[in-house]
């Protein structure tokens, strides 16, 4: 009797170990960037914390090489190729339109600030006005640091000096804004930049200051320019298959909710300011000049893309969103908060 109760103890210590194995959820994260860059370090960072706040229940395996080109990201993470990745929402035009309020000129200095504030106005209008991210678990949103003109040729000072140039850009309104310019723009995935402008296919780039480091681009550019408030931002999500999402327990995914939304923005864009503090630096040492935007050259711009954020407005508008007046208002006091 007592070697049948030990039998079947040891059944069940057996049963509830097969349990615990089976209930570990191993999240596929991809990657288009290289694992210095910081988007791929904070998707390790935000993997590392979730390991640890479910007791390796959820956990990451980060490959090696990304799944798809950029441009396939969200399509492959919906359709199961990865379990988890960042990309940008540009590189699909057409497809998302809310999106783009986080992309309009002029609307701050810093990413973290701009990320916490459009992941607040995520949560709050845009992801009730329209699913745009149908077949995902956005986990976050968030932006890159002000965007800057980059090019190998001169100093810009006005919007004629744009004219004979040609630029790369990554899609979405920063296209549009480009168009807007008059600038030859064409868009390309970030990673093709160093071969765009060493062949001299490409005259410039349009970045935020971190690219030029982790794109190697310090030896072909040899200017920059930068706007109060940046002339672009770039609009991202941190996505997880929505299936996958559904086969976490429902207790961890209360733990992984705490660390996604503000928390994760908040470290997608702490980070990006850290290495574009780091990349200004290194721009310096390198002799890359720099030319601060006179506000005769922002008002000229601004007189140019206001119609940009006229038809966002009317966009949202016909997506749902029909306070979209009133949501970009508090979109830009958000950012001054932060």
């Amino acid at each position: 009797m007592h070697r049948t109760k030990i039998a079947a103890a040891l059944v069940g210590l057996g049963l509830s170990a097969a349990g615990n194995v089976s209930a570990q959820v191993v999240l596929t994260a991809s990657s288009w960037l290289p694992p210095t860059h910081t988007l791929s370090q904070s998707q390790a960072k935000w993997c590392e914390e979730v390991a640890q706040a479910t007791a390796s229940r959820v956990k990451c395996n980060i490959l090696p090489k990304a799944v798809v080109a950029p441009p396939g990201t969200f399509d492959a993470v919906r359709d199961g190729l990865a379990d988890l990745s960042y990309s940008v929402h540009g590189y699909t035009p057409g497809r998302y339109v809310l999106t783009q309020m986080a992309e309009l000129p002029f609307l701050g200095d810093s990413a973290e600030a701009n990320s916490v504030a459009y992941q607040r106005m995520y949560e709050k209008h845009l992801f009730k006005a329209a699913n745009e991210h149908k077949g995902l678990k956005v986990i976050t949103v968030f932006t890159h640091g002000p965007g800057i003109v980059f090019n190998t040729k001169k100093p810009l000072n006005s919007l004629a000096d744009l004219q004979g140039l040609k630029f790369r850009v990554g899609g979405g309104m920063v296209n549009e804004i480009g168009k807007a310019l008059g600038a030859n723009i064409t868009l390309k995935p970030a990673p093709e930049s160093y071969e765009l402008l060493s062949s001299g296919v490409m005259d410039g780039t349009w970045f935020p200051a971190e690219s030029v480091e982790s794109f190697k681009i310090d030896k072909v550019i040899k200017h920059k320019t930068t706007f109060p408030g940046g002339l672009y931002n770039t609009s991202f999500a941190f996505v997880m298959n929505e299936g996958t999402w559904n086969k976490i327990s429902k207790a961890d995914q209360a733990v992984i909710e705490k660390l996604s939304g503000e928390t994760a923005a908040r470290m997608f864009g702490r980070g990006w300011d850290s290495v574009d503090r780091r990349a200004n630096a290194f721009m310096q040492t390198a002799g890359v000049v720099n030319t601060l935007a006179a506000k005769s050259f922002v008002e000229e711009i601004r007189g140019k893309t206001a119609p940009l954020e006229q038809k966002w407005v009317a966009d949202a508008k016909a997506k749902g969103l029909t306070n979209a007046e009133q949501v970009l208002k508090e979109f830009r006091a958000e950012i001054a908060k932060n």
